[in-house]
């Protein structure tokens, strides 16, 4: 089912739920109003719908059927087309997962896509359903509803990224091996966030000035200047993530050489004292090597202490050398 909530609003009061849309056509042919239209990946027929009876540009529904917008607000004559790229953050998986919504405004009508599963726009539109005179200001009330409560659900992803990185700094001094995974990780999501939200201080910069210019209401300039302080607390808050998450890379690599270096070092320490040992073991077998070539004629073989000389020889050999590995700390 693609259309989700689909009411006509007049004087900020739900007047009817038409089941279709041809039922809203003719509800607000009947009576005025205005209609806000809920749906949930509608399909090129429905858009076509749509765009007969509202004026919706071409290139407006375009976008909406291939969907994978960035965030934006484009201009076509009368109708306004925005694009937001909503967040939530998923505790179970430590991630944040981003949804998309299209929102067309008109002189009257309010027509908002989603092509994910969240956010719902149901709190969104209780709540302007609870407030009728805020809603009877007509489509650009609804808009800033749904940028107001866009920017509110960033504030719990927000929150869990802190924490998450909060986390990254312990792991990196307790030399967990895959806190380079996480901060990559962690890393994507950040930018994939900043994405999204960068593009809404030009999006909030054009909504009030378009306010402003035809004369809206000055207390919803003022809502609409709350939602616009908000963006930028946030976004400011997303790119000090950035520069968190590029120097705890730039530590996990200082951190991770330093290890390899005296991982290094130990294996250098072993390596010397294996070699000095072979050294001293090898100088007692070169000279037992050498007395025992079969060659008739070697003069201490015929010696009575010829012997004892030998092995001394070999001990002493081996005694200097101990002596010279020693003091080079080798062993």
């Amino acid at each position: 089912m693609t259309i989700i909530d689909n009411a006509v609003y007049v004087s900020g009061r739900r007047h009817a739920d038409p089941k279709s849309l041809d039922q809203t056509y003719d509800v607000m042919a009947a009576c005025g109003g205005m209609a806000w239209i809920g749906m949930f990946r509608p399909t090129a027929e429905e858009m076509a719908s749509l765009a007969d009876e509202f004026s919706l540009h071409q290139l407006a529904v375009e976008d909406t059927i291939k969907a994978h917008q960035r965030p934006k607000v484009e201009q076509y004559d009368d109708v306004l087309f925005t694009v937001l790229r909503p967040a939530r953050y998923l505790d179970d998986r430590e991630a944040v997962e981003f949804g998309e919504l299209h929102i067309f405004t008109g002189k009257n009508f309010v027509i908002t896509i989603r092509h994910a599963e969240t956010p719902g726009l149901a709190s969104t539109r209780h709540r302007l359903e609870a407030d009728p005179e805020l809603l009877a200001k007509g489509p650009e009330a609804v808009l800033y509803a749904i940028l107001d409560q866009v920017v509110d659900d960033y504030t719990p992803v927000v929150n869990g990224l802190e924490n998450d990185i909060d986390e990254i700094e312990d792991q990196l001094f307790a030399g967990d091996p895959n806190v380079s995974r996480r901060i990559y990780q962690l890393s994507r999501e950040v930018i994939a966030f900043q994405r999204a939200i960068h593009p809404l201080h030009d999006i909030m910069a054009q909504l009030r000035g378009g306010l402003m210019k035809y004369g809206a209401d000055k207390e919803l300039l003022r809502y609409v200047r709350d939602v616009a302080d908000h963006v930028e607390t946030v976004k400011a808050k997303v790119d000090s993530f950035r520069q968190l998450l590029q120097n705890a890379l730039t530590v996990d690599g200082t951190l991770t050489a330093n290890r390899q270096n005296e991982a290094s070092a130990a294996q250098n320490e072993q390596v010397k004292k294996i070699s000095s040992w072979a050294a001293i073991l090898f100088a007692p077998s070169f000279v037992a090597g050498i007395y025992g070539m079969n060659f008739h004629i070697i003069p201490e073989l015929s010696w009575a202490w010829g012997y004892p000389y030998a092995i001394a020889l070999m001990v002493l050999v081996a005694v200097v050398m101990y002596l010279i590995f020693k003091k080079k700390t080798w062993l």
